[in-house]
C-alpha cells in the first residue's frame, strides 16, 4: 500500500535527536513465572520467542508515571529546560484514562507550561509517527526550538494470562527523545510511514466506547492478535523498508551502524534482519529482557544503546516499526555531533 514518505530538504537533515531517556518498572517477571501461568515449558518462551524476562507495572503505576521519568532523563541528557519546549508529543495506546490526554498531563508534570501538548495513538508504531509530527512542528515554526517526543505503554493491563499467544510477549516501559535543530548533514535524513486499514483485525483490544449499559465480559478488554498474519506482514515489509531507506540515501547496508526495530518478538526481529542482510552486531535488541514495550520499544532501544556507548556521534541509525492498524514505518538518521553518545 502507498504510504507517507518524507525526505530531508534537498537531501540534508536539519532536525535531529539531542537527548534520550527511558524508564522501566522495577518489577521483573521471568519467563519461568509466565510459563507457569499459561501452562507451557519455560523453554517454549525463551527459545521460540526469545524473551527471558519483562517488566510489569504495579497497580499504582501508570503510563504517565513512566513517561515523566523518561522525559526528565531525555531533557537532562539534551541540556534542555522544560520551559524551552515548543511541544510535547506523547505516543501511547494504553492511557489510564481517555481525557485529559497523557501528553497534557506530562506537560504539566515536567513544567513545560508554554508547550503545545497532545497524544498520538498509532499503537506500537506510535513513536516514529510522533517523531515525524515533532519534526514537522519544528520545520513549520523557526521560533520553536525543541520538541519532546515520548512513548509510554503498560500493556500488562491488557494481557490475558490464559492466552499463550500474547501474554509472554509484552512488557511495560517508556522512552523519550528531545528533537532540535542540528548542523546540515546530520540528524533525520528520511522517514516513511504506511498503513493498511483493511488489516485492522490483526490486532484489537479494549472495551467498546461508549461503555455498554451492562458490564462487558471479563475478557472483553484483553488484547487479541493474529500472530501468524502479523509475522507474515513483518517478513514482507521489513526488507522493503530497508531497501527504500538505503536507496533513498545512496548507502549500503554496511554503512548502517545500528538497526533499532520495534521489538515485537526478538526471534522474529533477528530473523528478518538476518534475511535483509544485516549482521548481528548491527542490531539493538532489548526485547530479550524487556519484552515488547509497544510504542516505547524504539526509544528505549535508543536510550540503552546511547548509554552503553554503542551509539556514537556520526553513527547512522535505521529505525523500523510495526503496529496495529496495520501500520509500519522507518526513519534513517545520523547521530548528531553535539548529542550524548560514546566517543570515537
Amino acid at each position: 500500500m502507498a504510504g507517507y514518505s518524507s525526505p530531508g530538504p534537498a537531501g540534508r537533515a536539519e532536525v535531529g535527536i539531542l537527548g534520550t531517556g527511558s524508564s522501566l518498572p522495577e518489577r521483573r517477571v521471568p519467563s519461568s513465572e509466565v510459563a507457569g501461568l499459561i501452562g507451557v515449558e519455560h523453554s517454549w518462551i525463551t527459545e521460540r520467542i526469545g524473551v527471558l524476562e519483562r517488566r510489569f507495572a504495579t497497580q499504582d503505576e501508570t503510563s504517565l508515571d513512566f513517561a515523566i521519568d523518561a522525559a526528565t532523563a531525555a531533557l537532562e541528557a539534551a541540556g534542555v529546560s522544560p520551559s524551552e519546549l515548543g511541544a510535547v508529543v506523547l505516543a501511547t495506546s494504553t492511557a489510564d484514562r481517555p481525557v485529559p490526554g497523557v501528553g497534557v498531563r506530562l506537560q504539566g508534570a515536567i513544567g513545560a507550561h508554554g508547550a503545545a501538548a497532545f497524544d498520538v495513538n498509532a499503537s506500537c508504531a506510535g513513536f516514529l509517527v510522533a517523531c515525524e509530527i515533532g519534526r514537522g512542528l519544528l520545520a513549520a515554526n523557526p521560533h520553536r526550538k525543541y520538541v519532546l517526543v515520548a512513548a509510554s505503554d503498560t500493556y500488562s493491563r491488557y494481557m490475558n494470562p490464559a492466552d499463550r499467544r500474547t501474554y509472554p510477549l509484552f512488557g511495560d516501559g517508556a522512552g523519550a527523545v528531545v528533537l532540535g535543530r542540528v548542523p546540515e548533514g546530520e540528524g533525520i535524513f528520511s522517514a516513511e510511514l504506511g498503513t493498511d486499514g483493511r488489516l485492522a483485525h490483526y490486532v484489537s483490544g479494549g472495551p467498546r466506547i461508549p461503555v455498554p449499559p451492562v458490564m462487558p465480559a471479563p475478557d472483553d478488554h484483553y488484547l487479541r492478535m493474529a500472530g501468524r498474519d502479523i509475522a507474515a506482514l513483518v517478513r514482507e515489509k521489513f526488507p522493503d523498508l530497508v531497501a527504500d531507506a538505503v536507496k533513498e540515501r545512496g548507502i549500503t547496508l554496511g554503512e548502517i551502524d545500528h538497526v533499532i526495530s520495534h521489538q515485537a518478538n526478538p526471534r522474529l526481529v533477528e530473523e528478518v534482519a538476518r534475511a535483509a542482510g544485516f549482521e548481528p552486531e548491527q542490531l539493538v535488541i532489548t526485547g530479550d529482557h524487556l519484552g515488547n514495550t509497544a510504542a516505547a520499544s524504539i526509544p528505549i532501544g535508543l536510550d540503552v544503546a546511547v548509554r552503553d556507548g554503542r551509539i556514537r556521534p556520526g553513527d547512522t541509525i535505521l529505525m523500523i516499526t510495526f503496529g496495529a492498524g496495520m501500520s509500519w514505518g522507518r526513519m534513517l538518521l545520523q547521530w548528531p555531533s553535539g548529542a550524548p553518545g560514546g566517543r570515537r
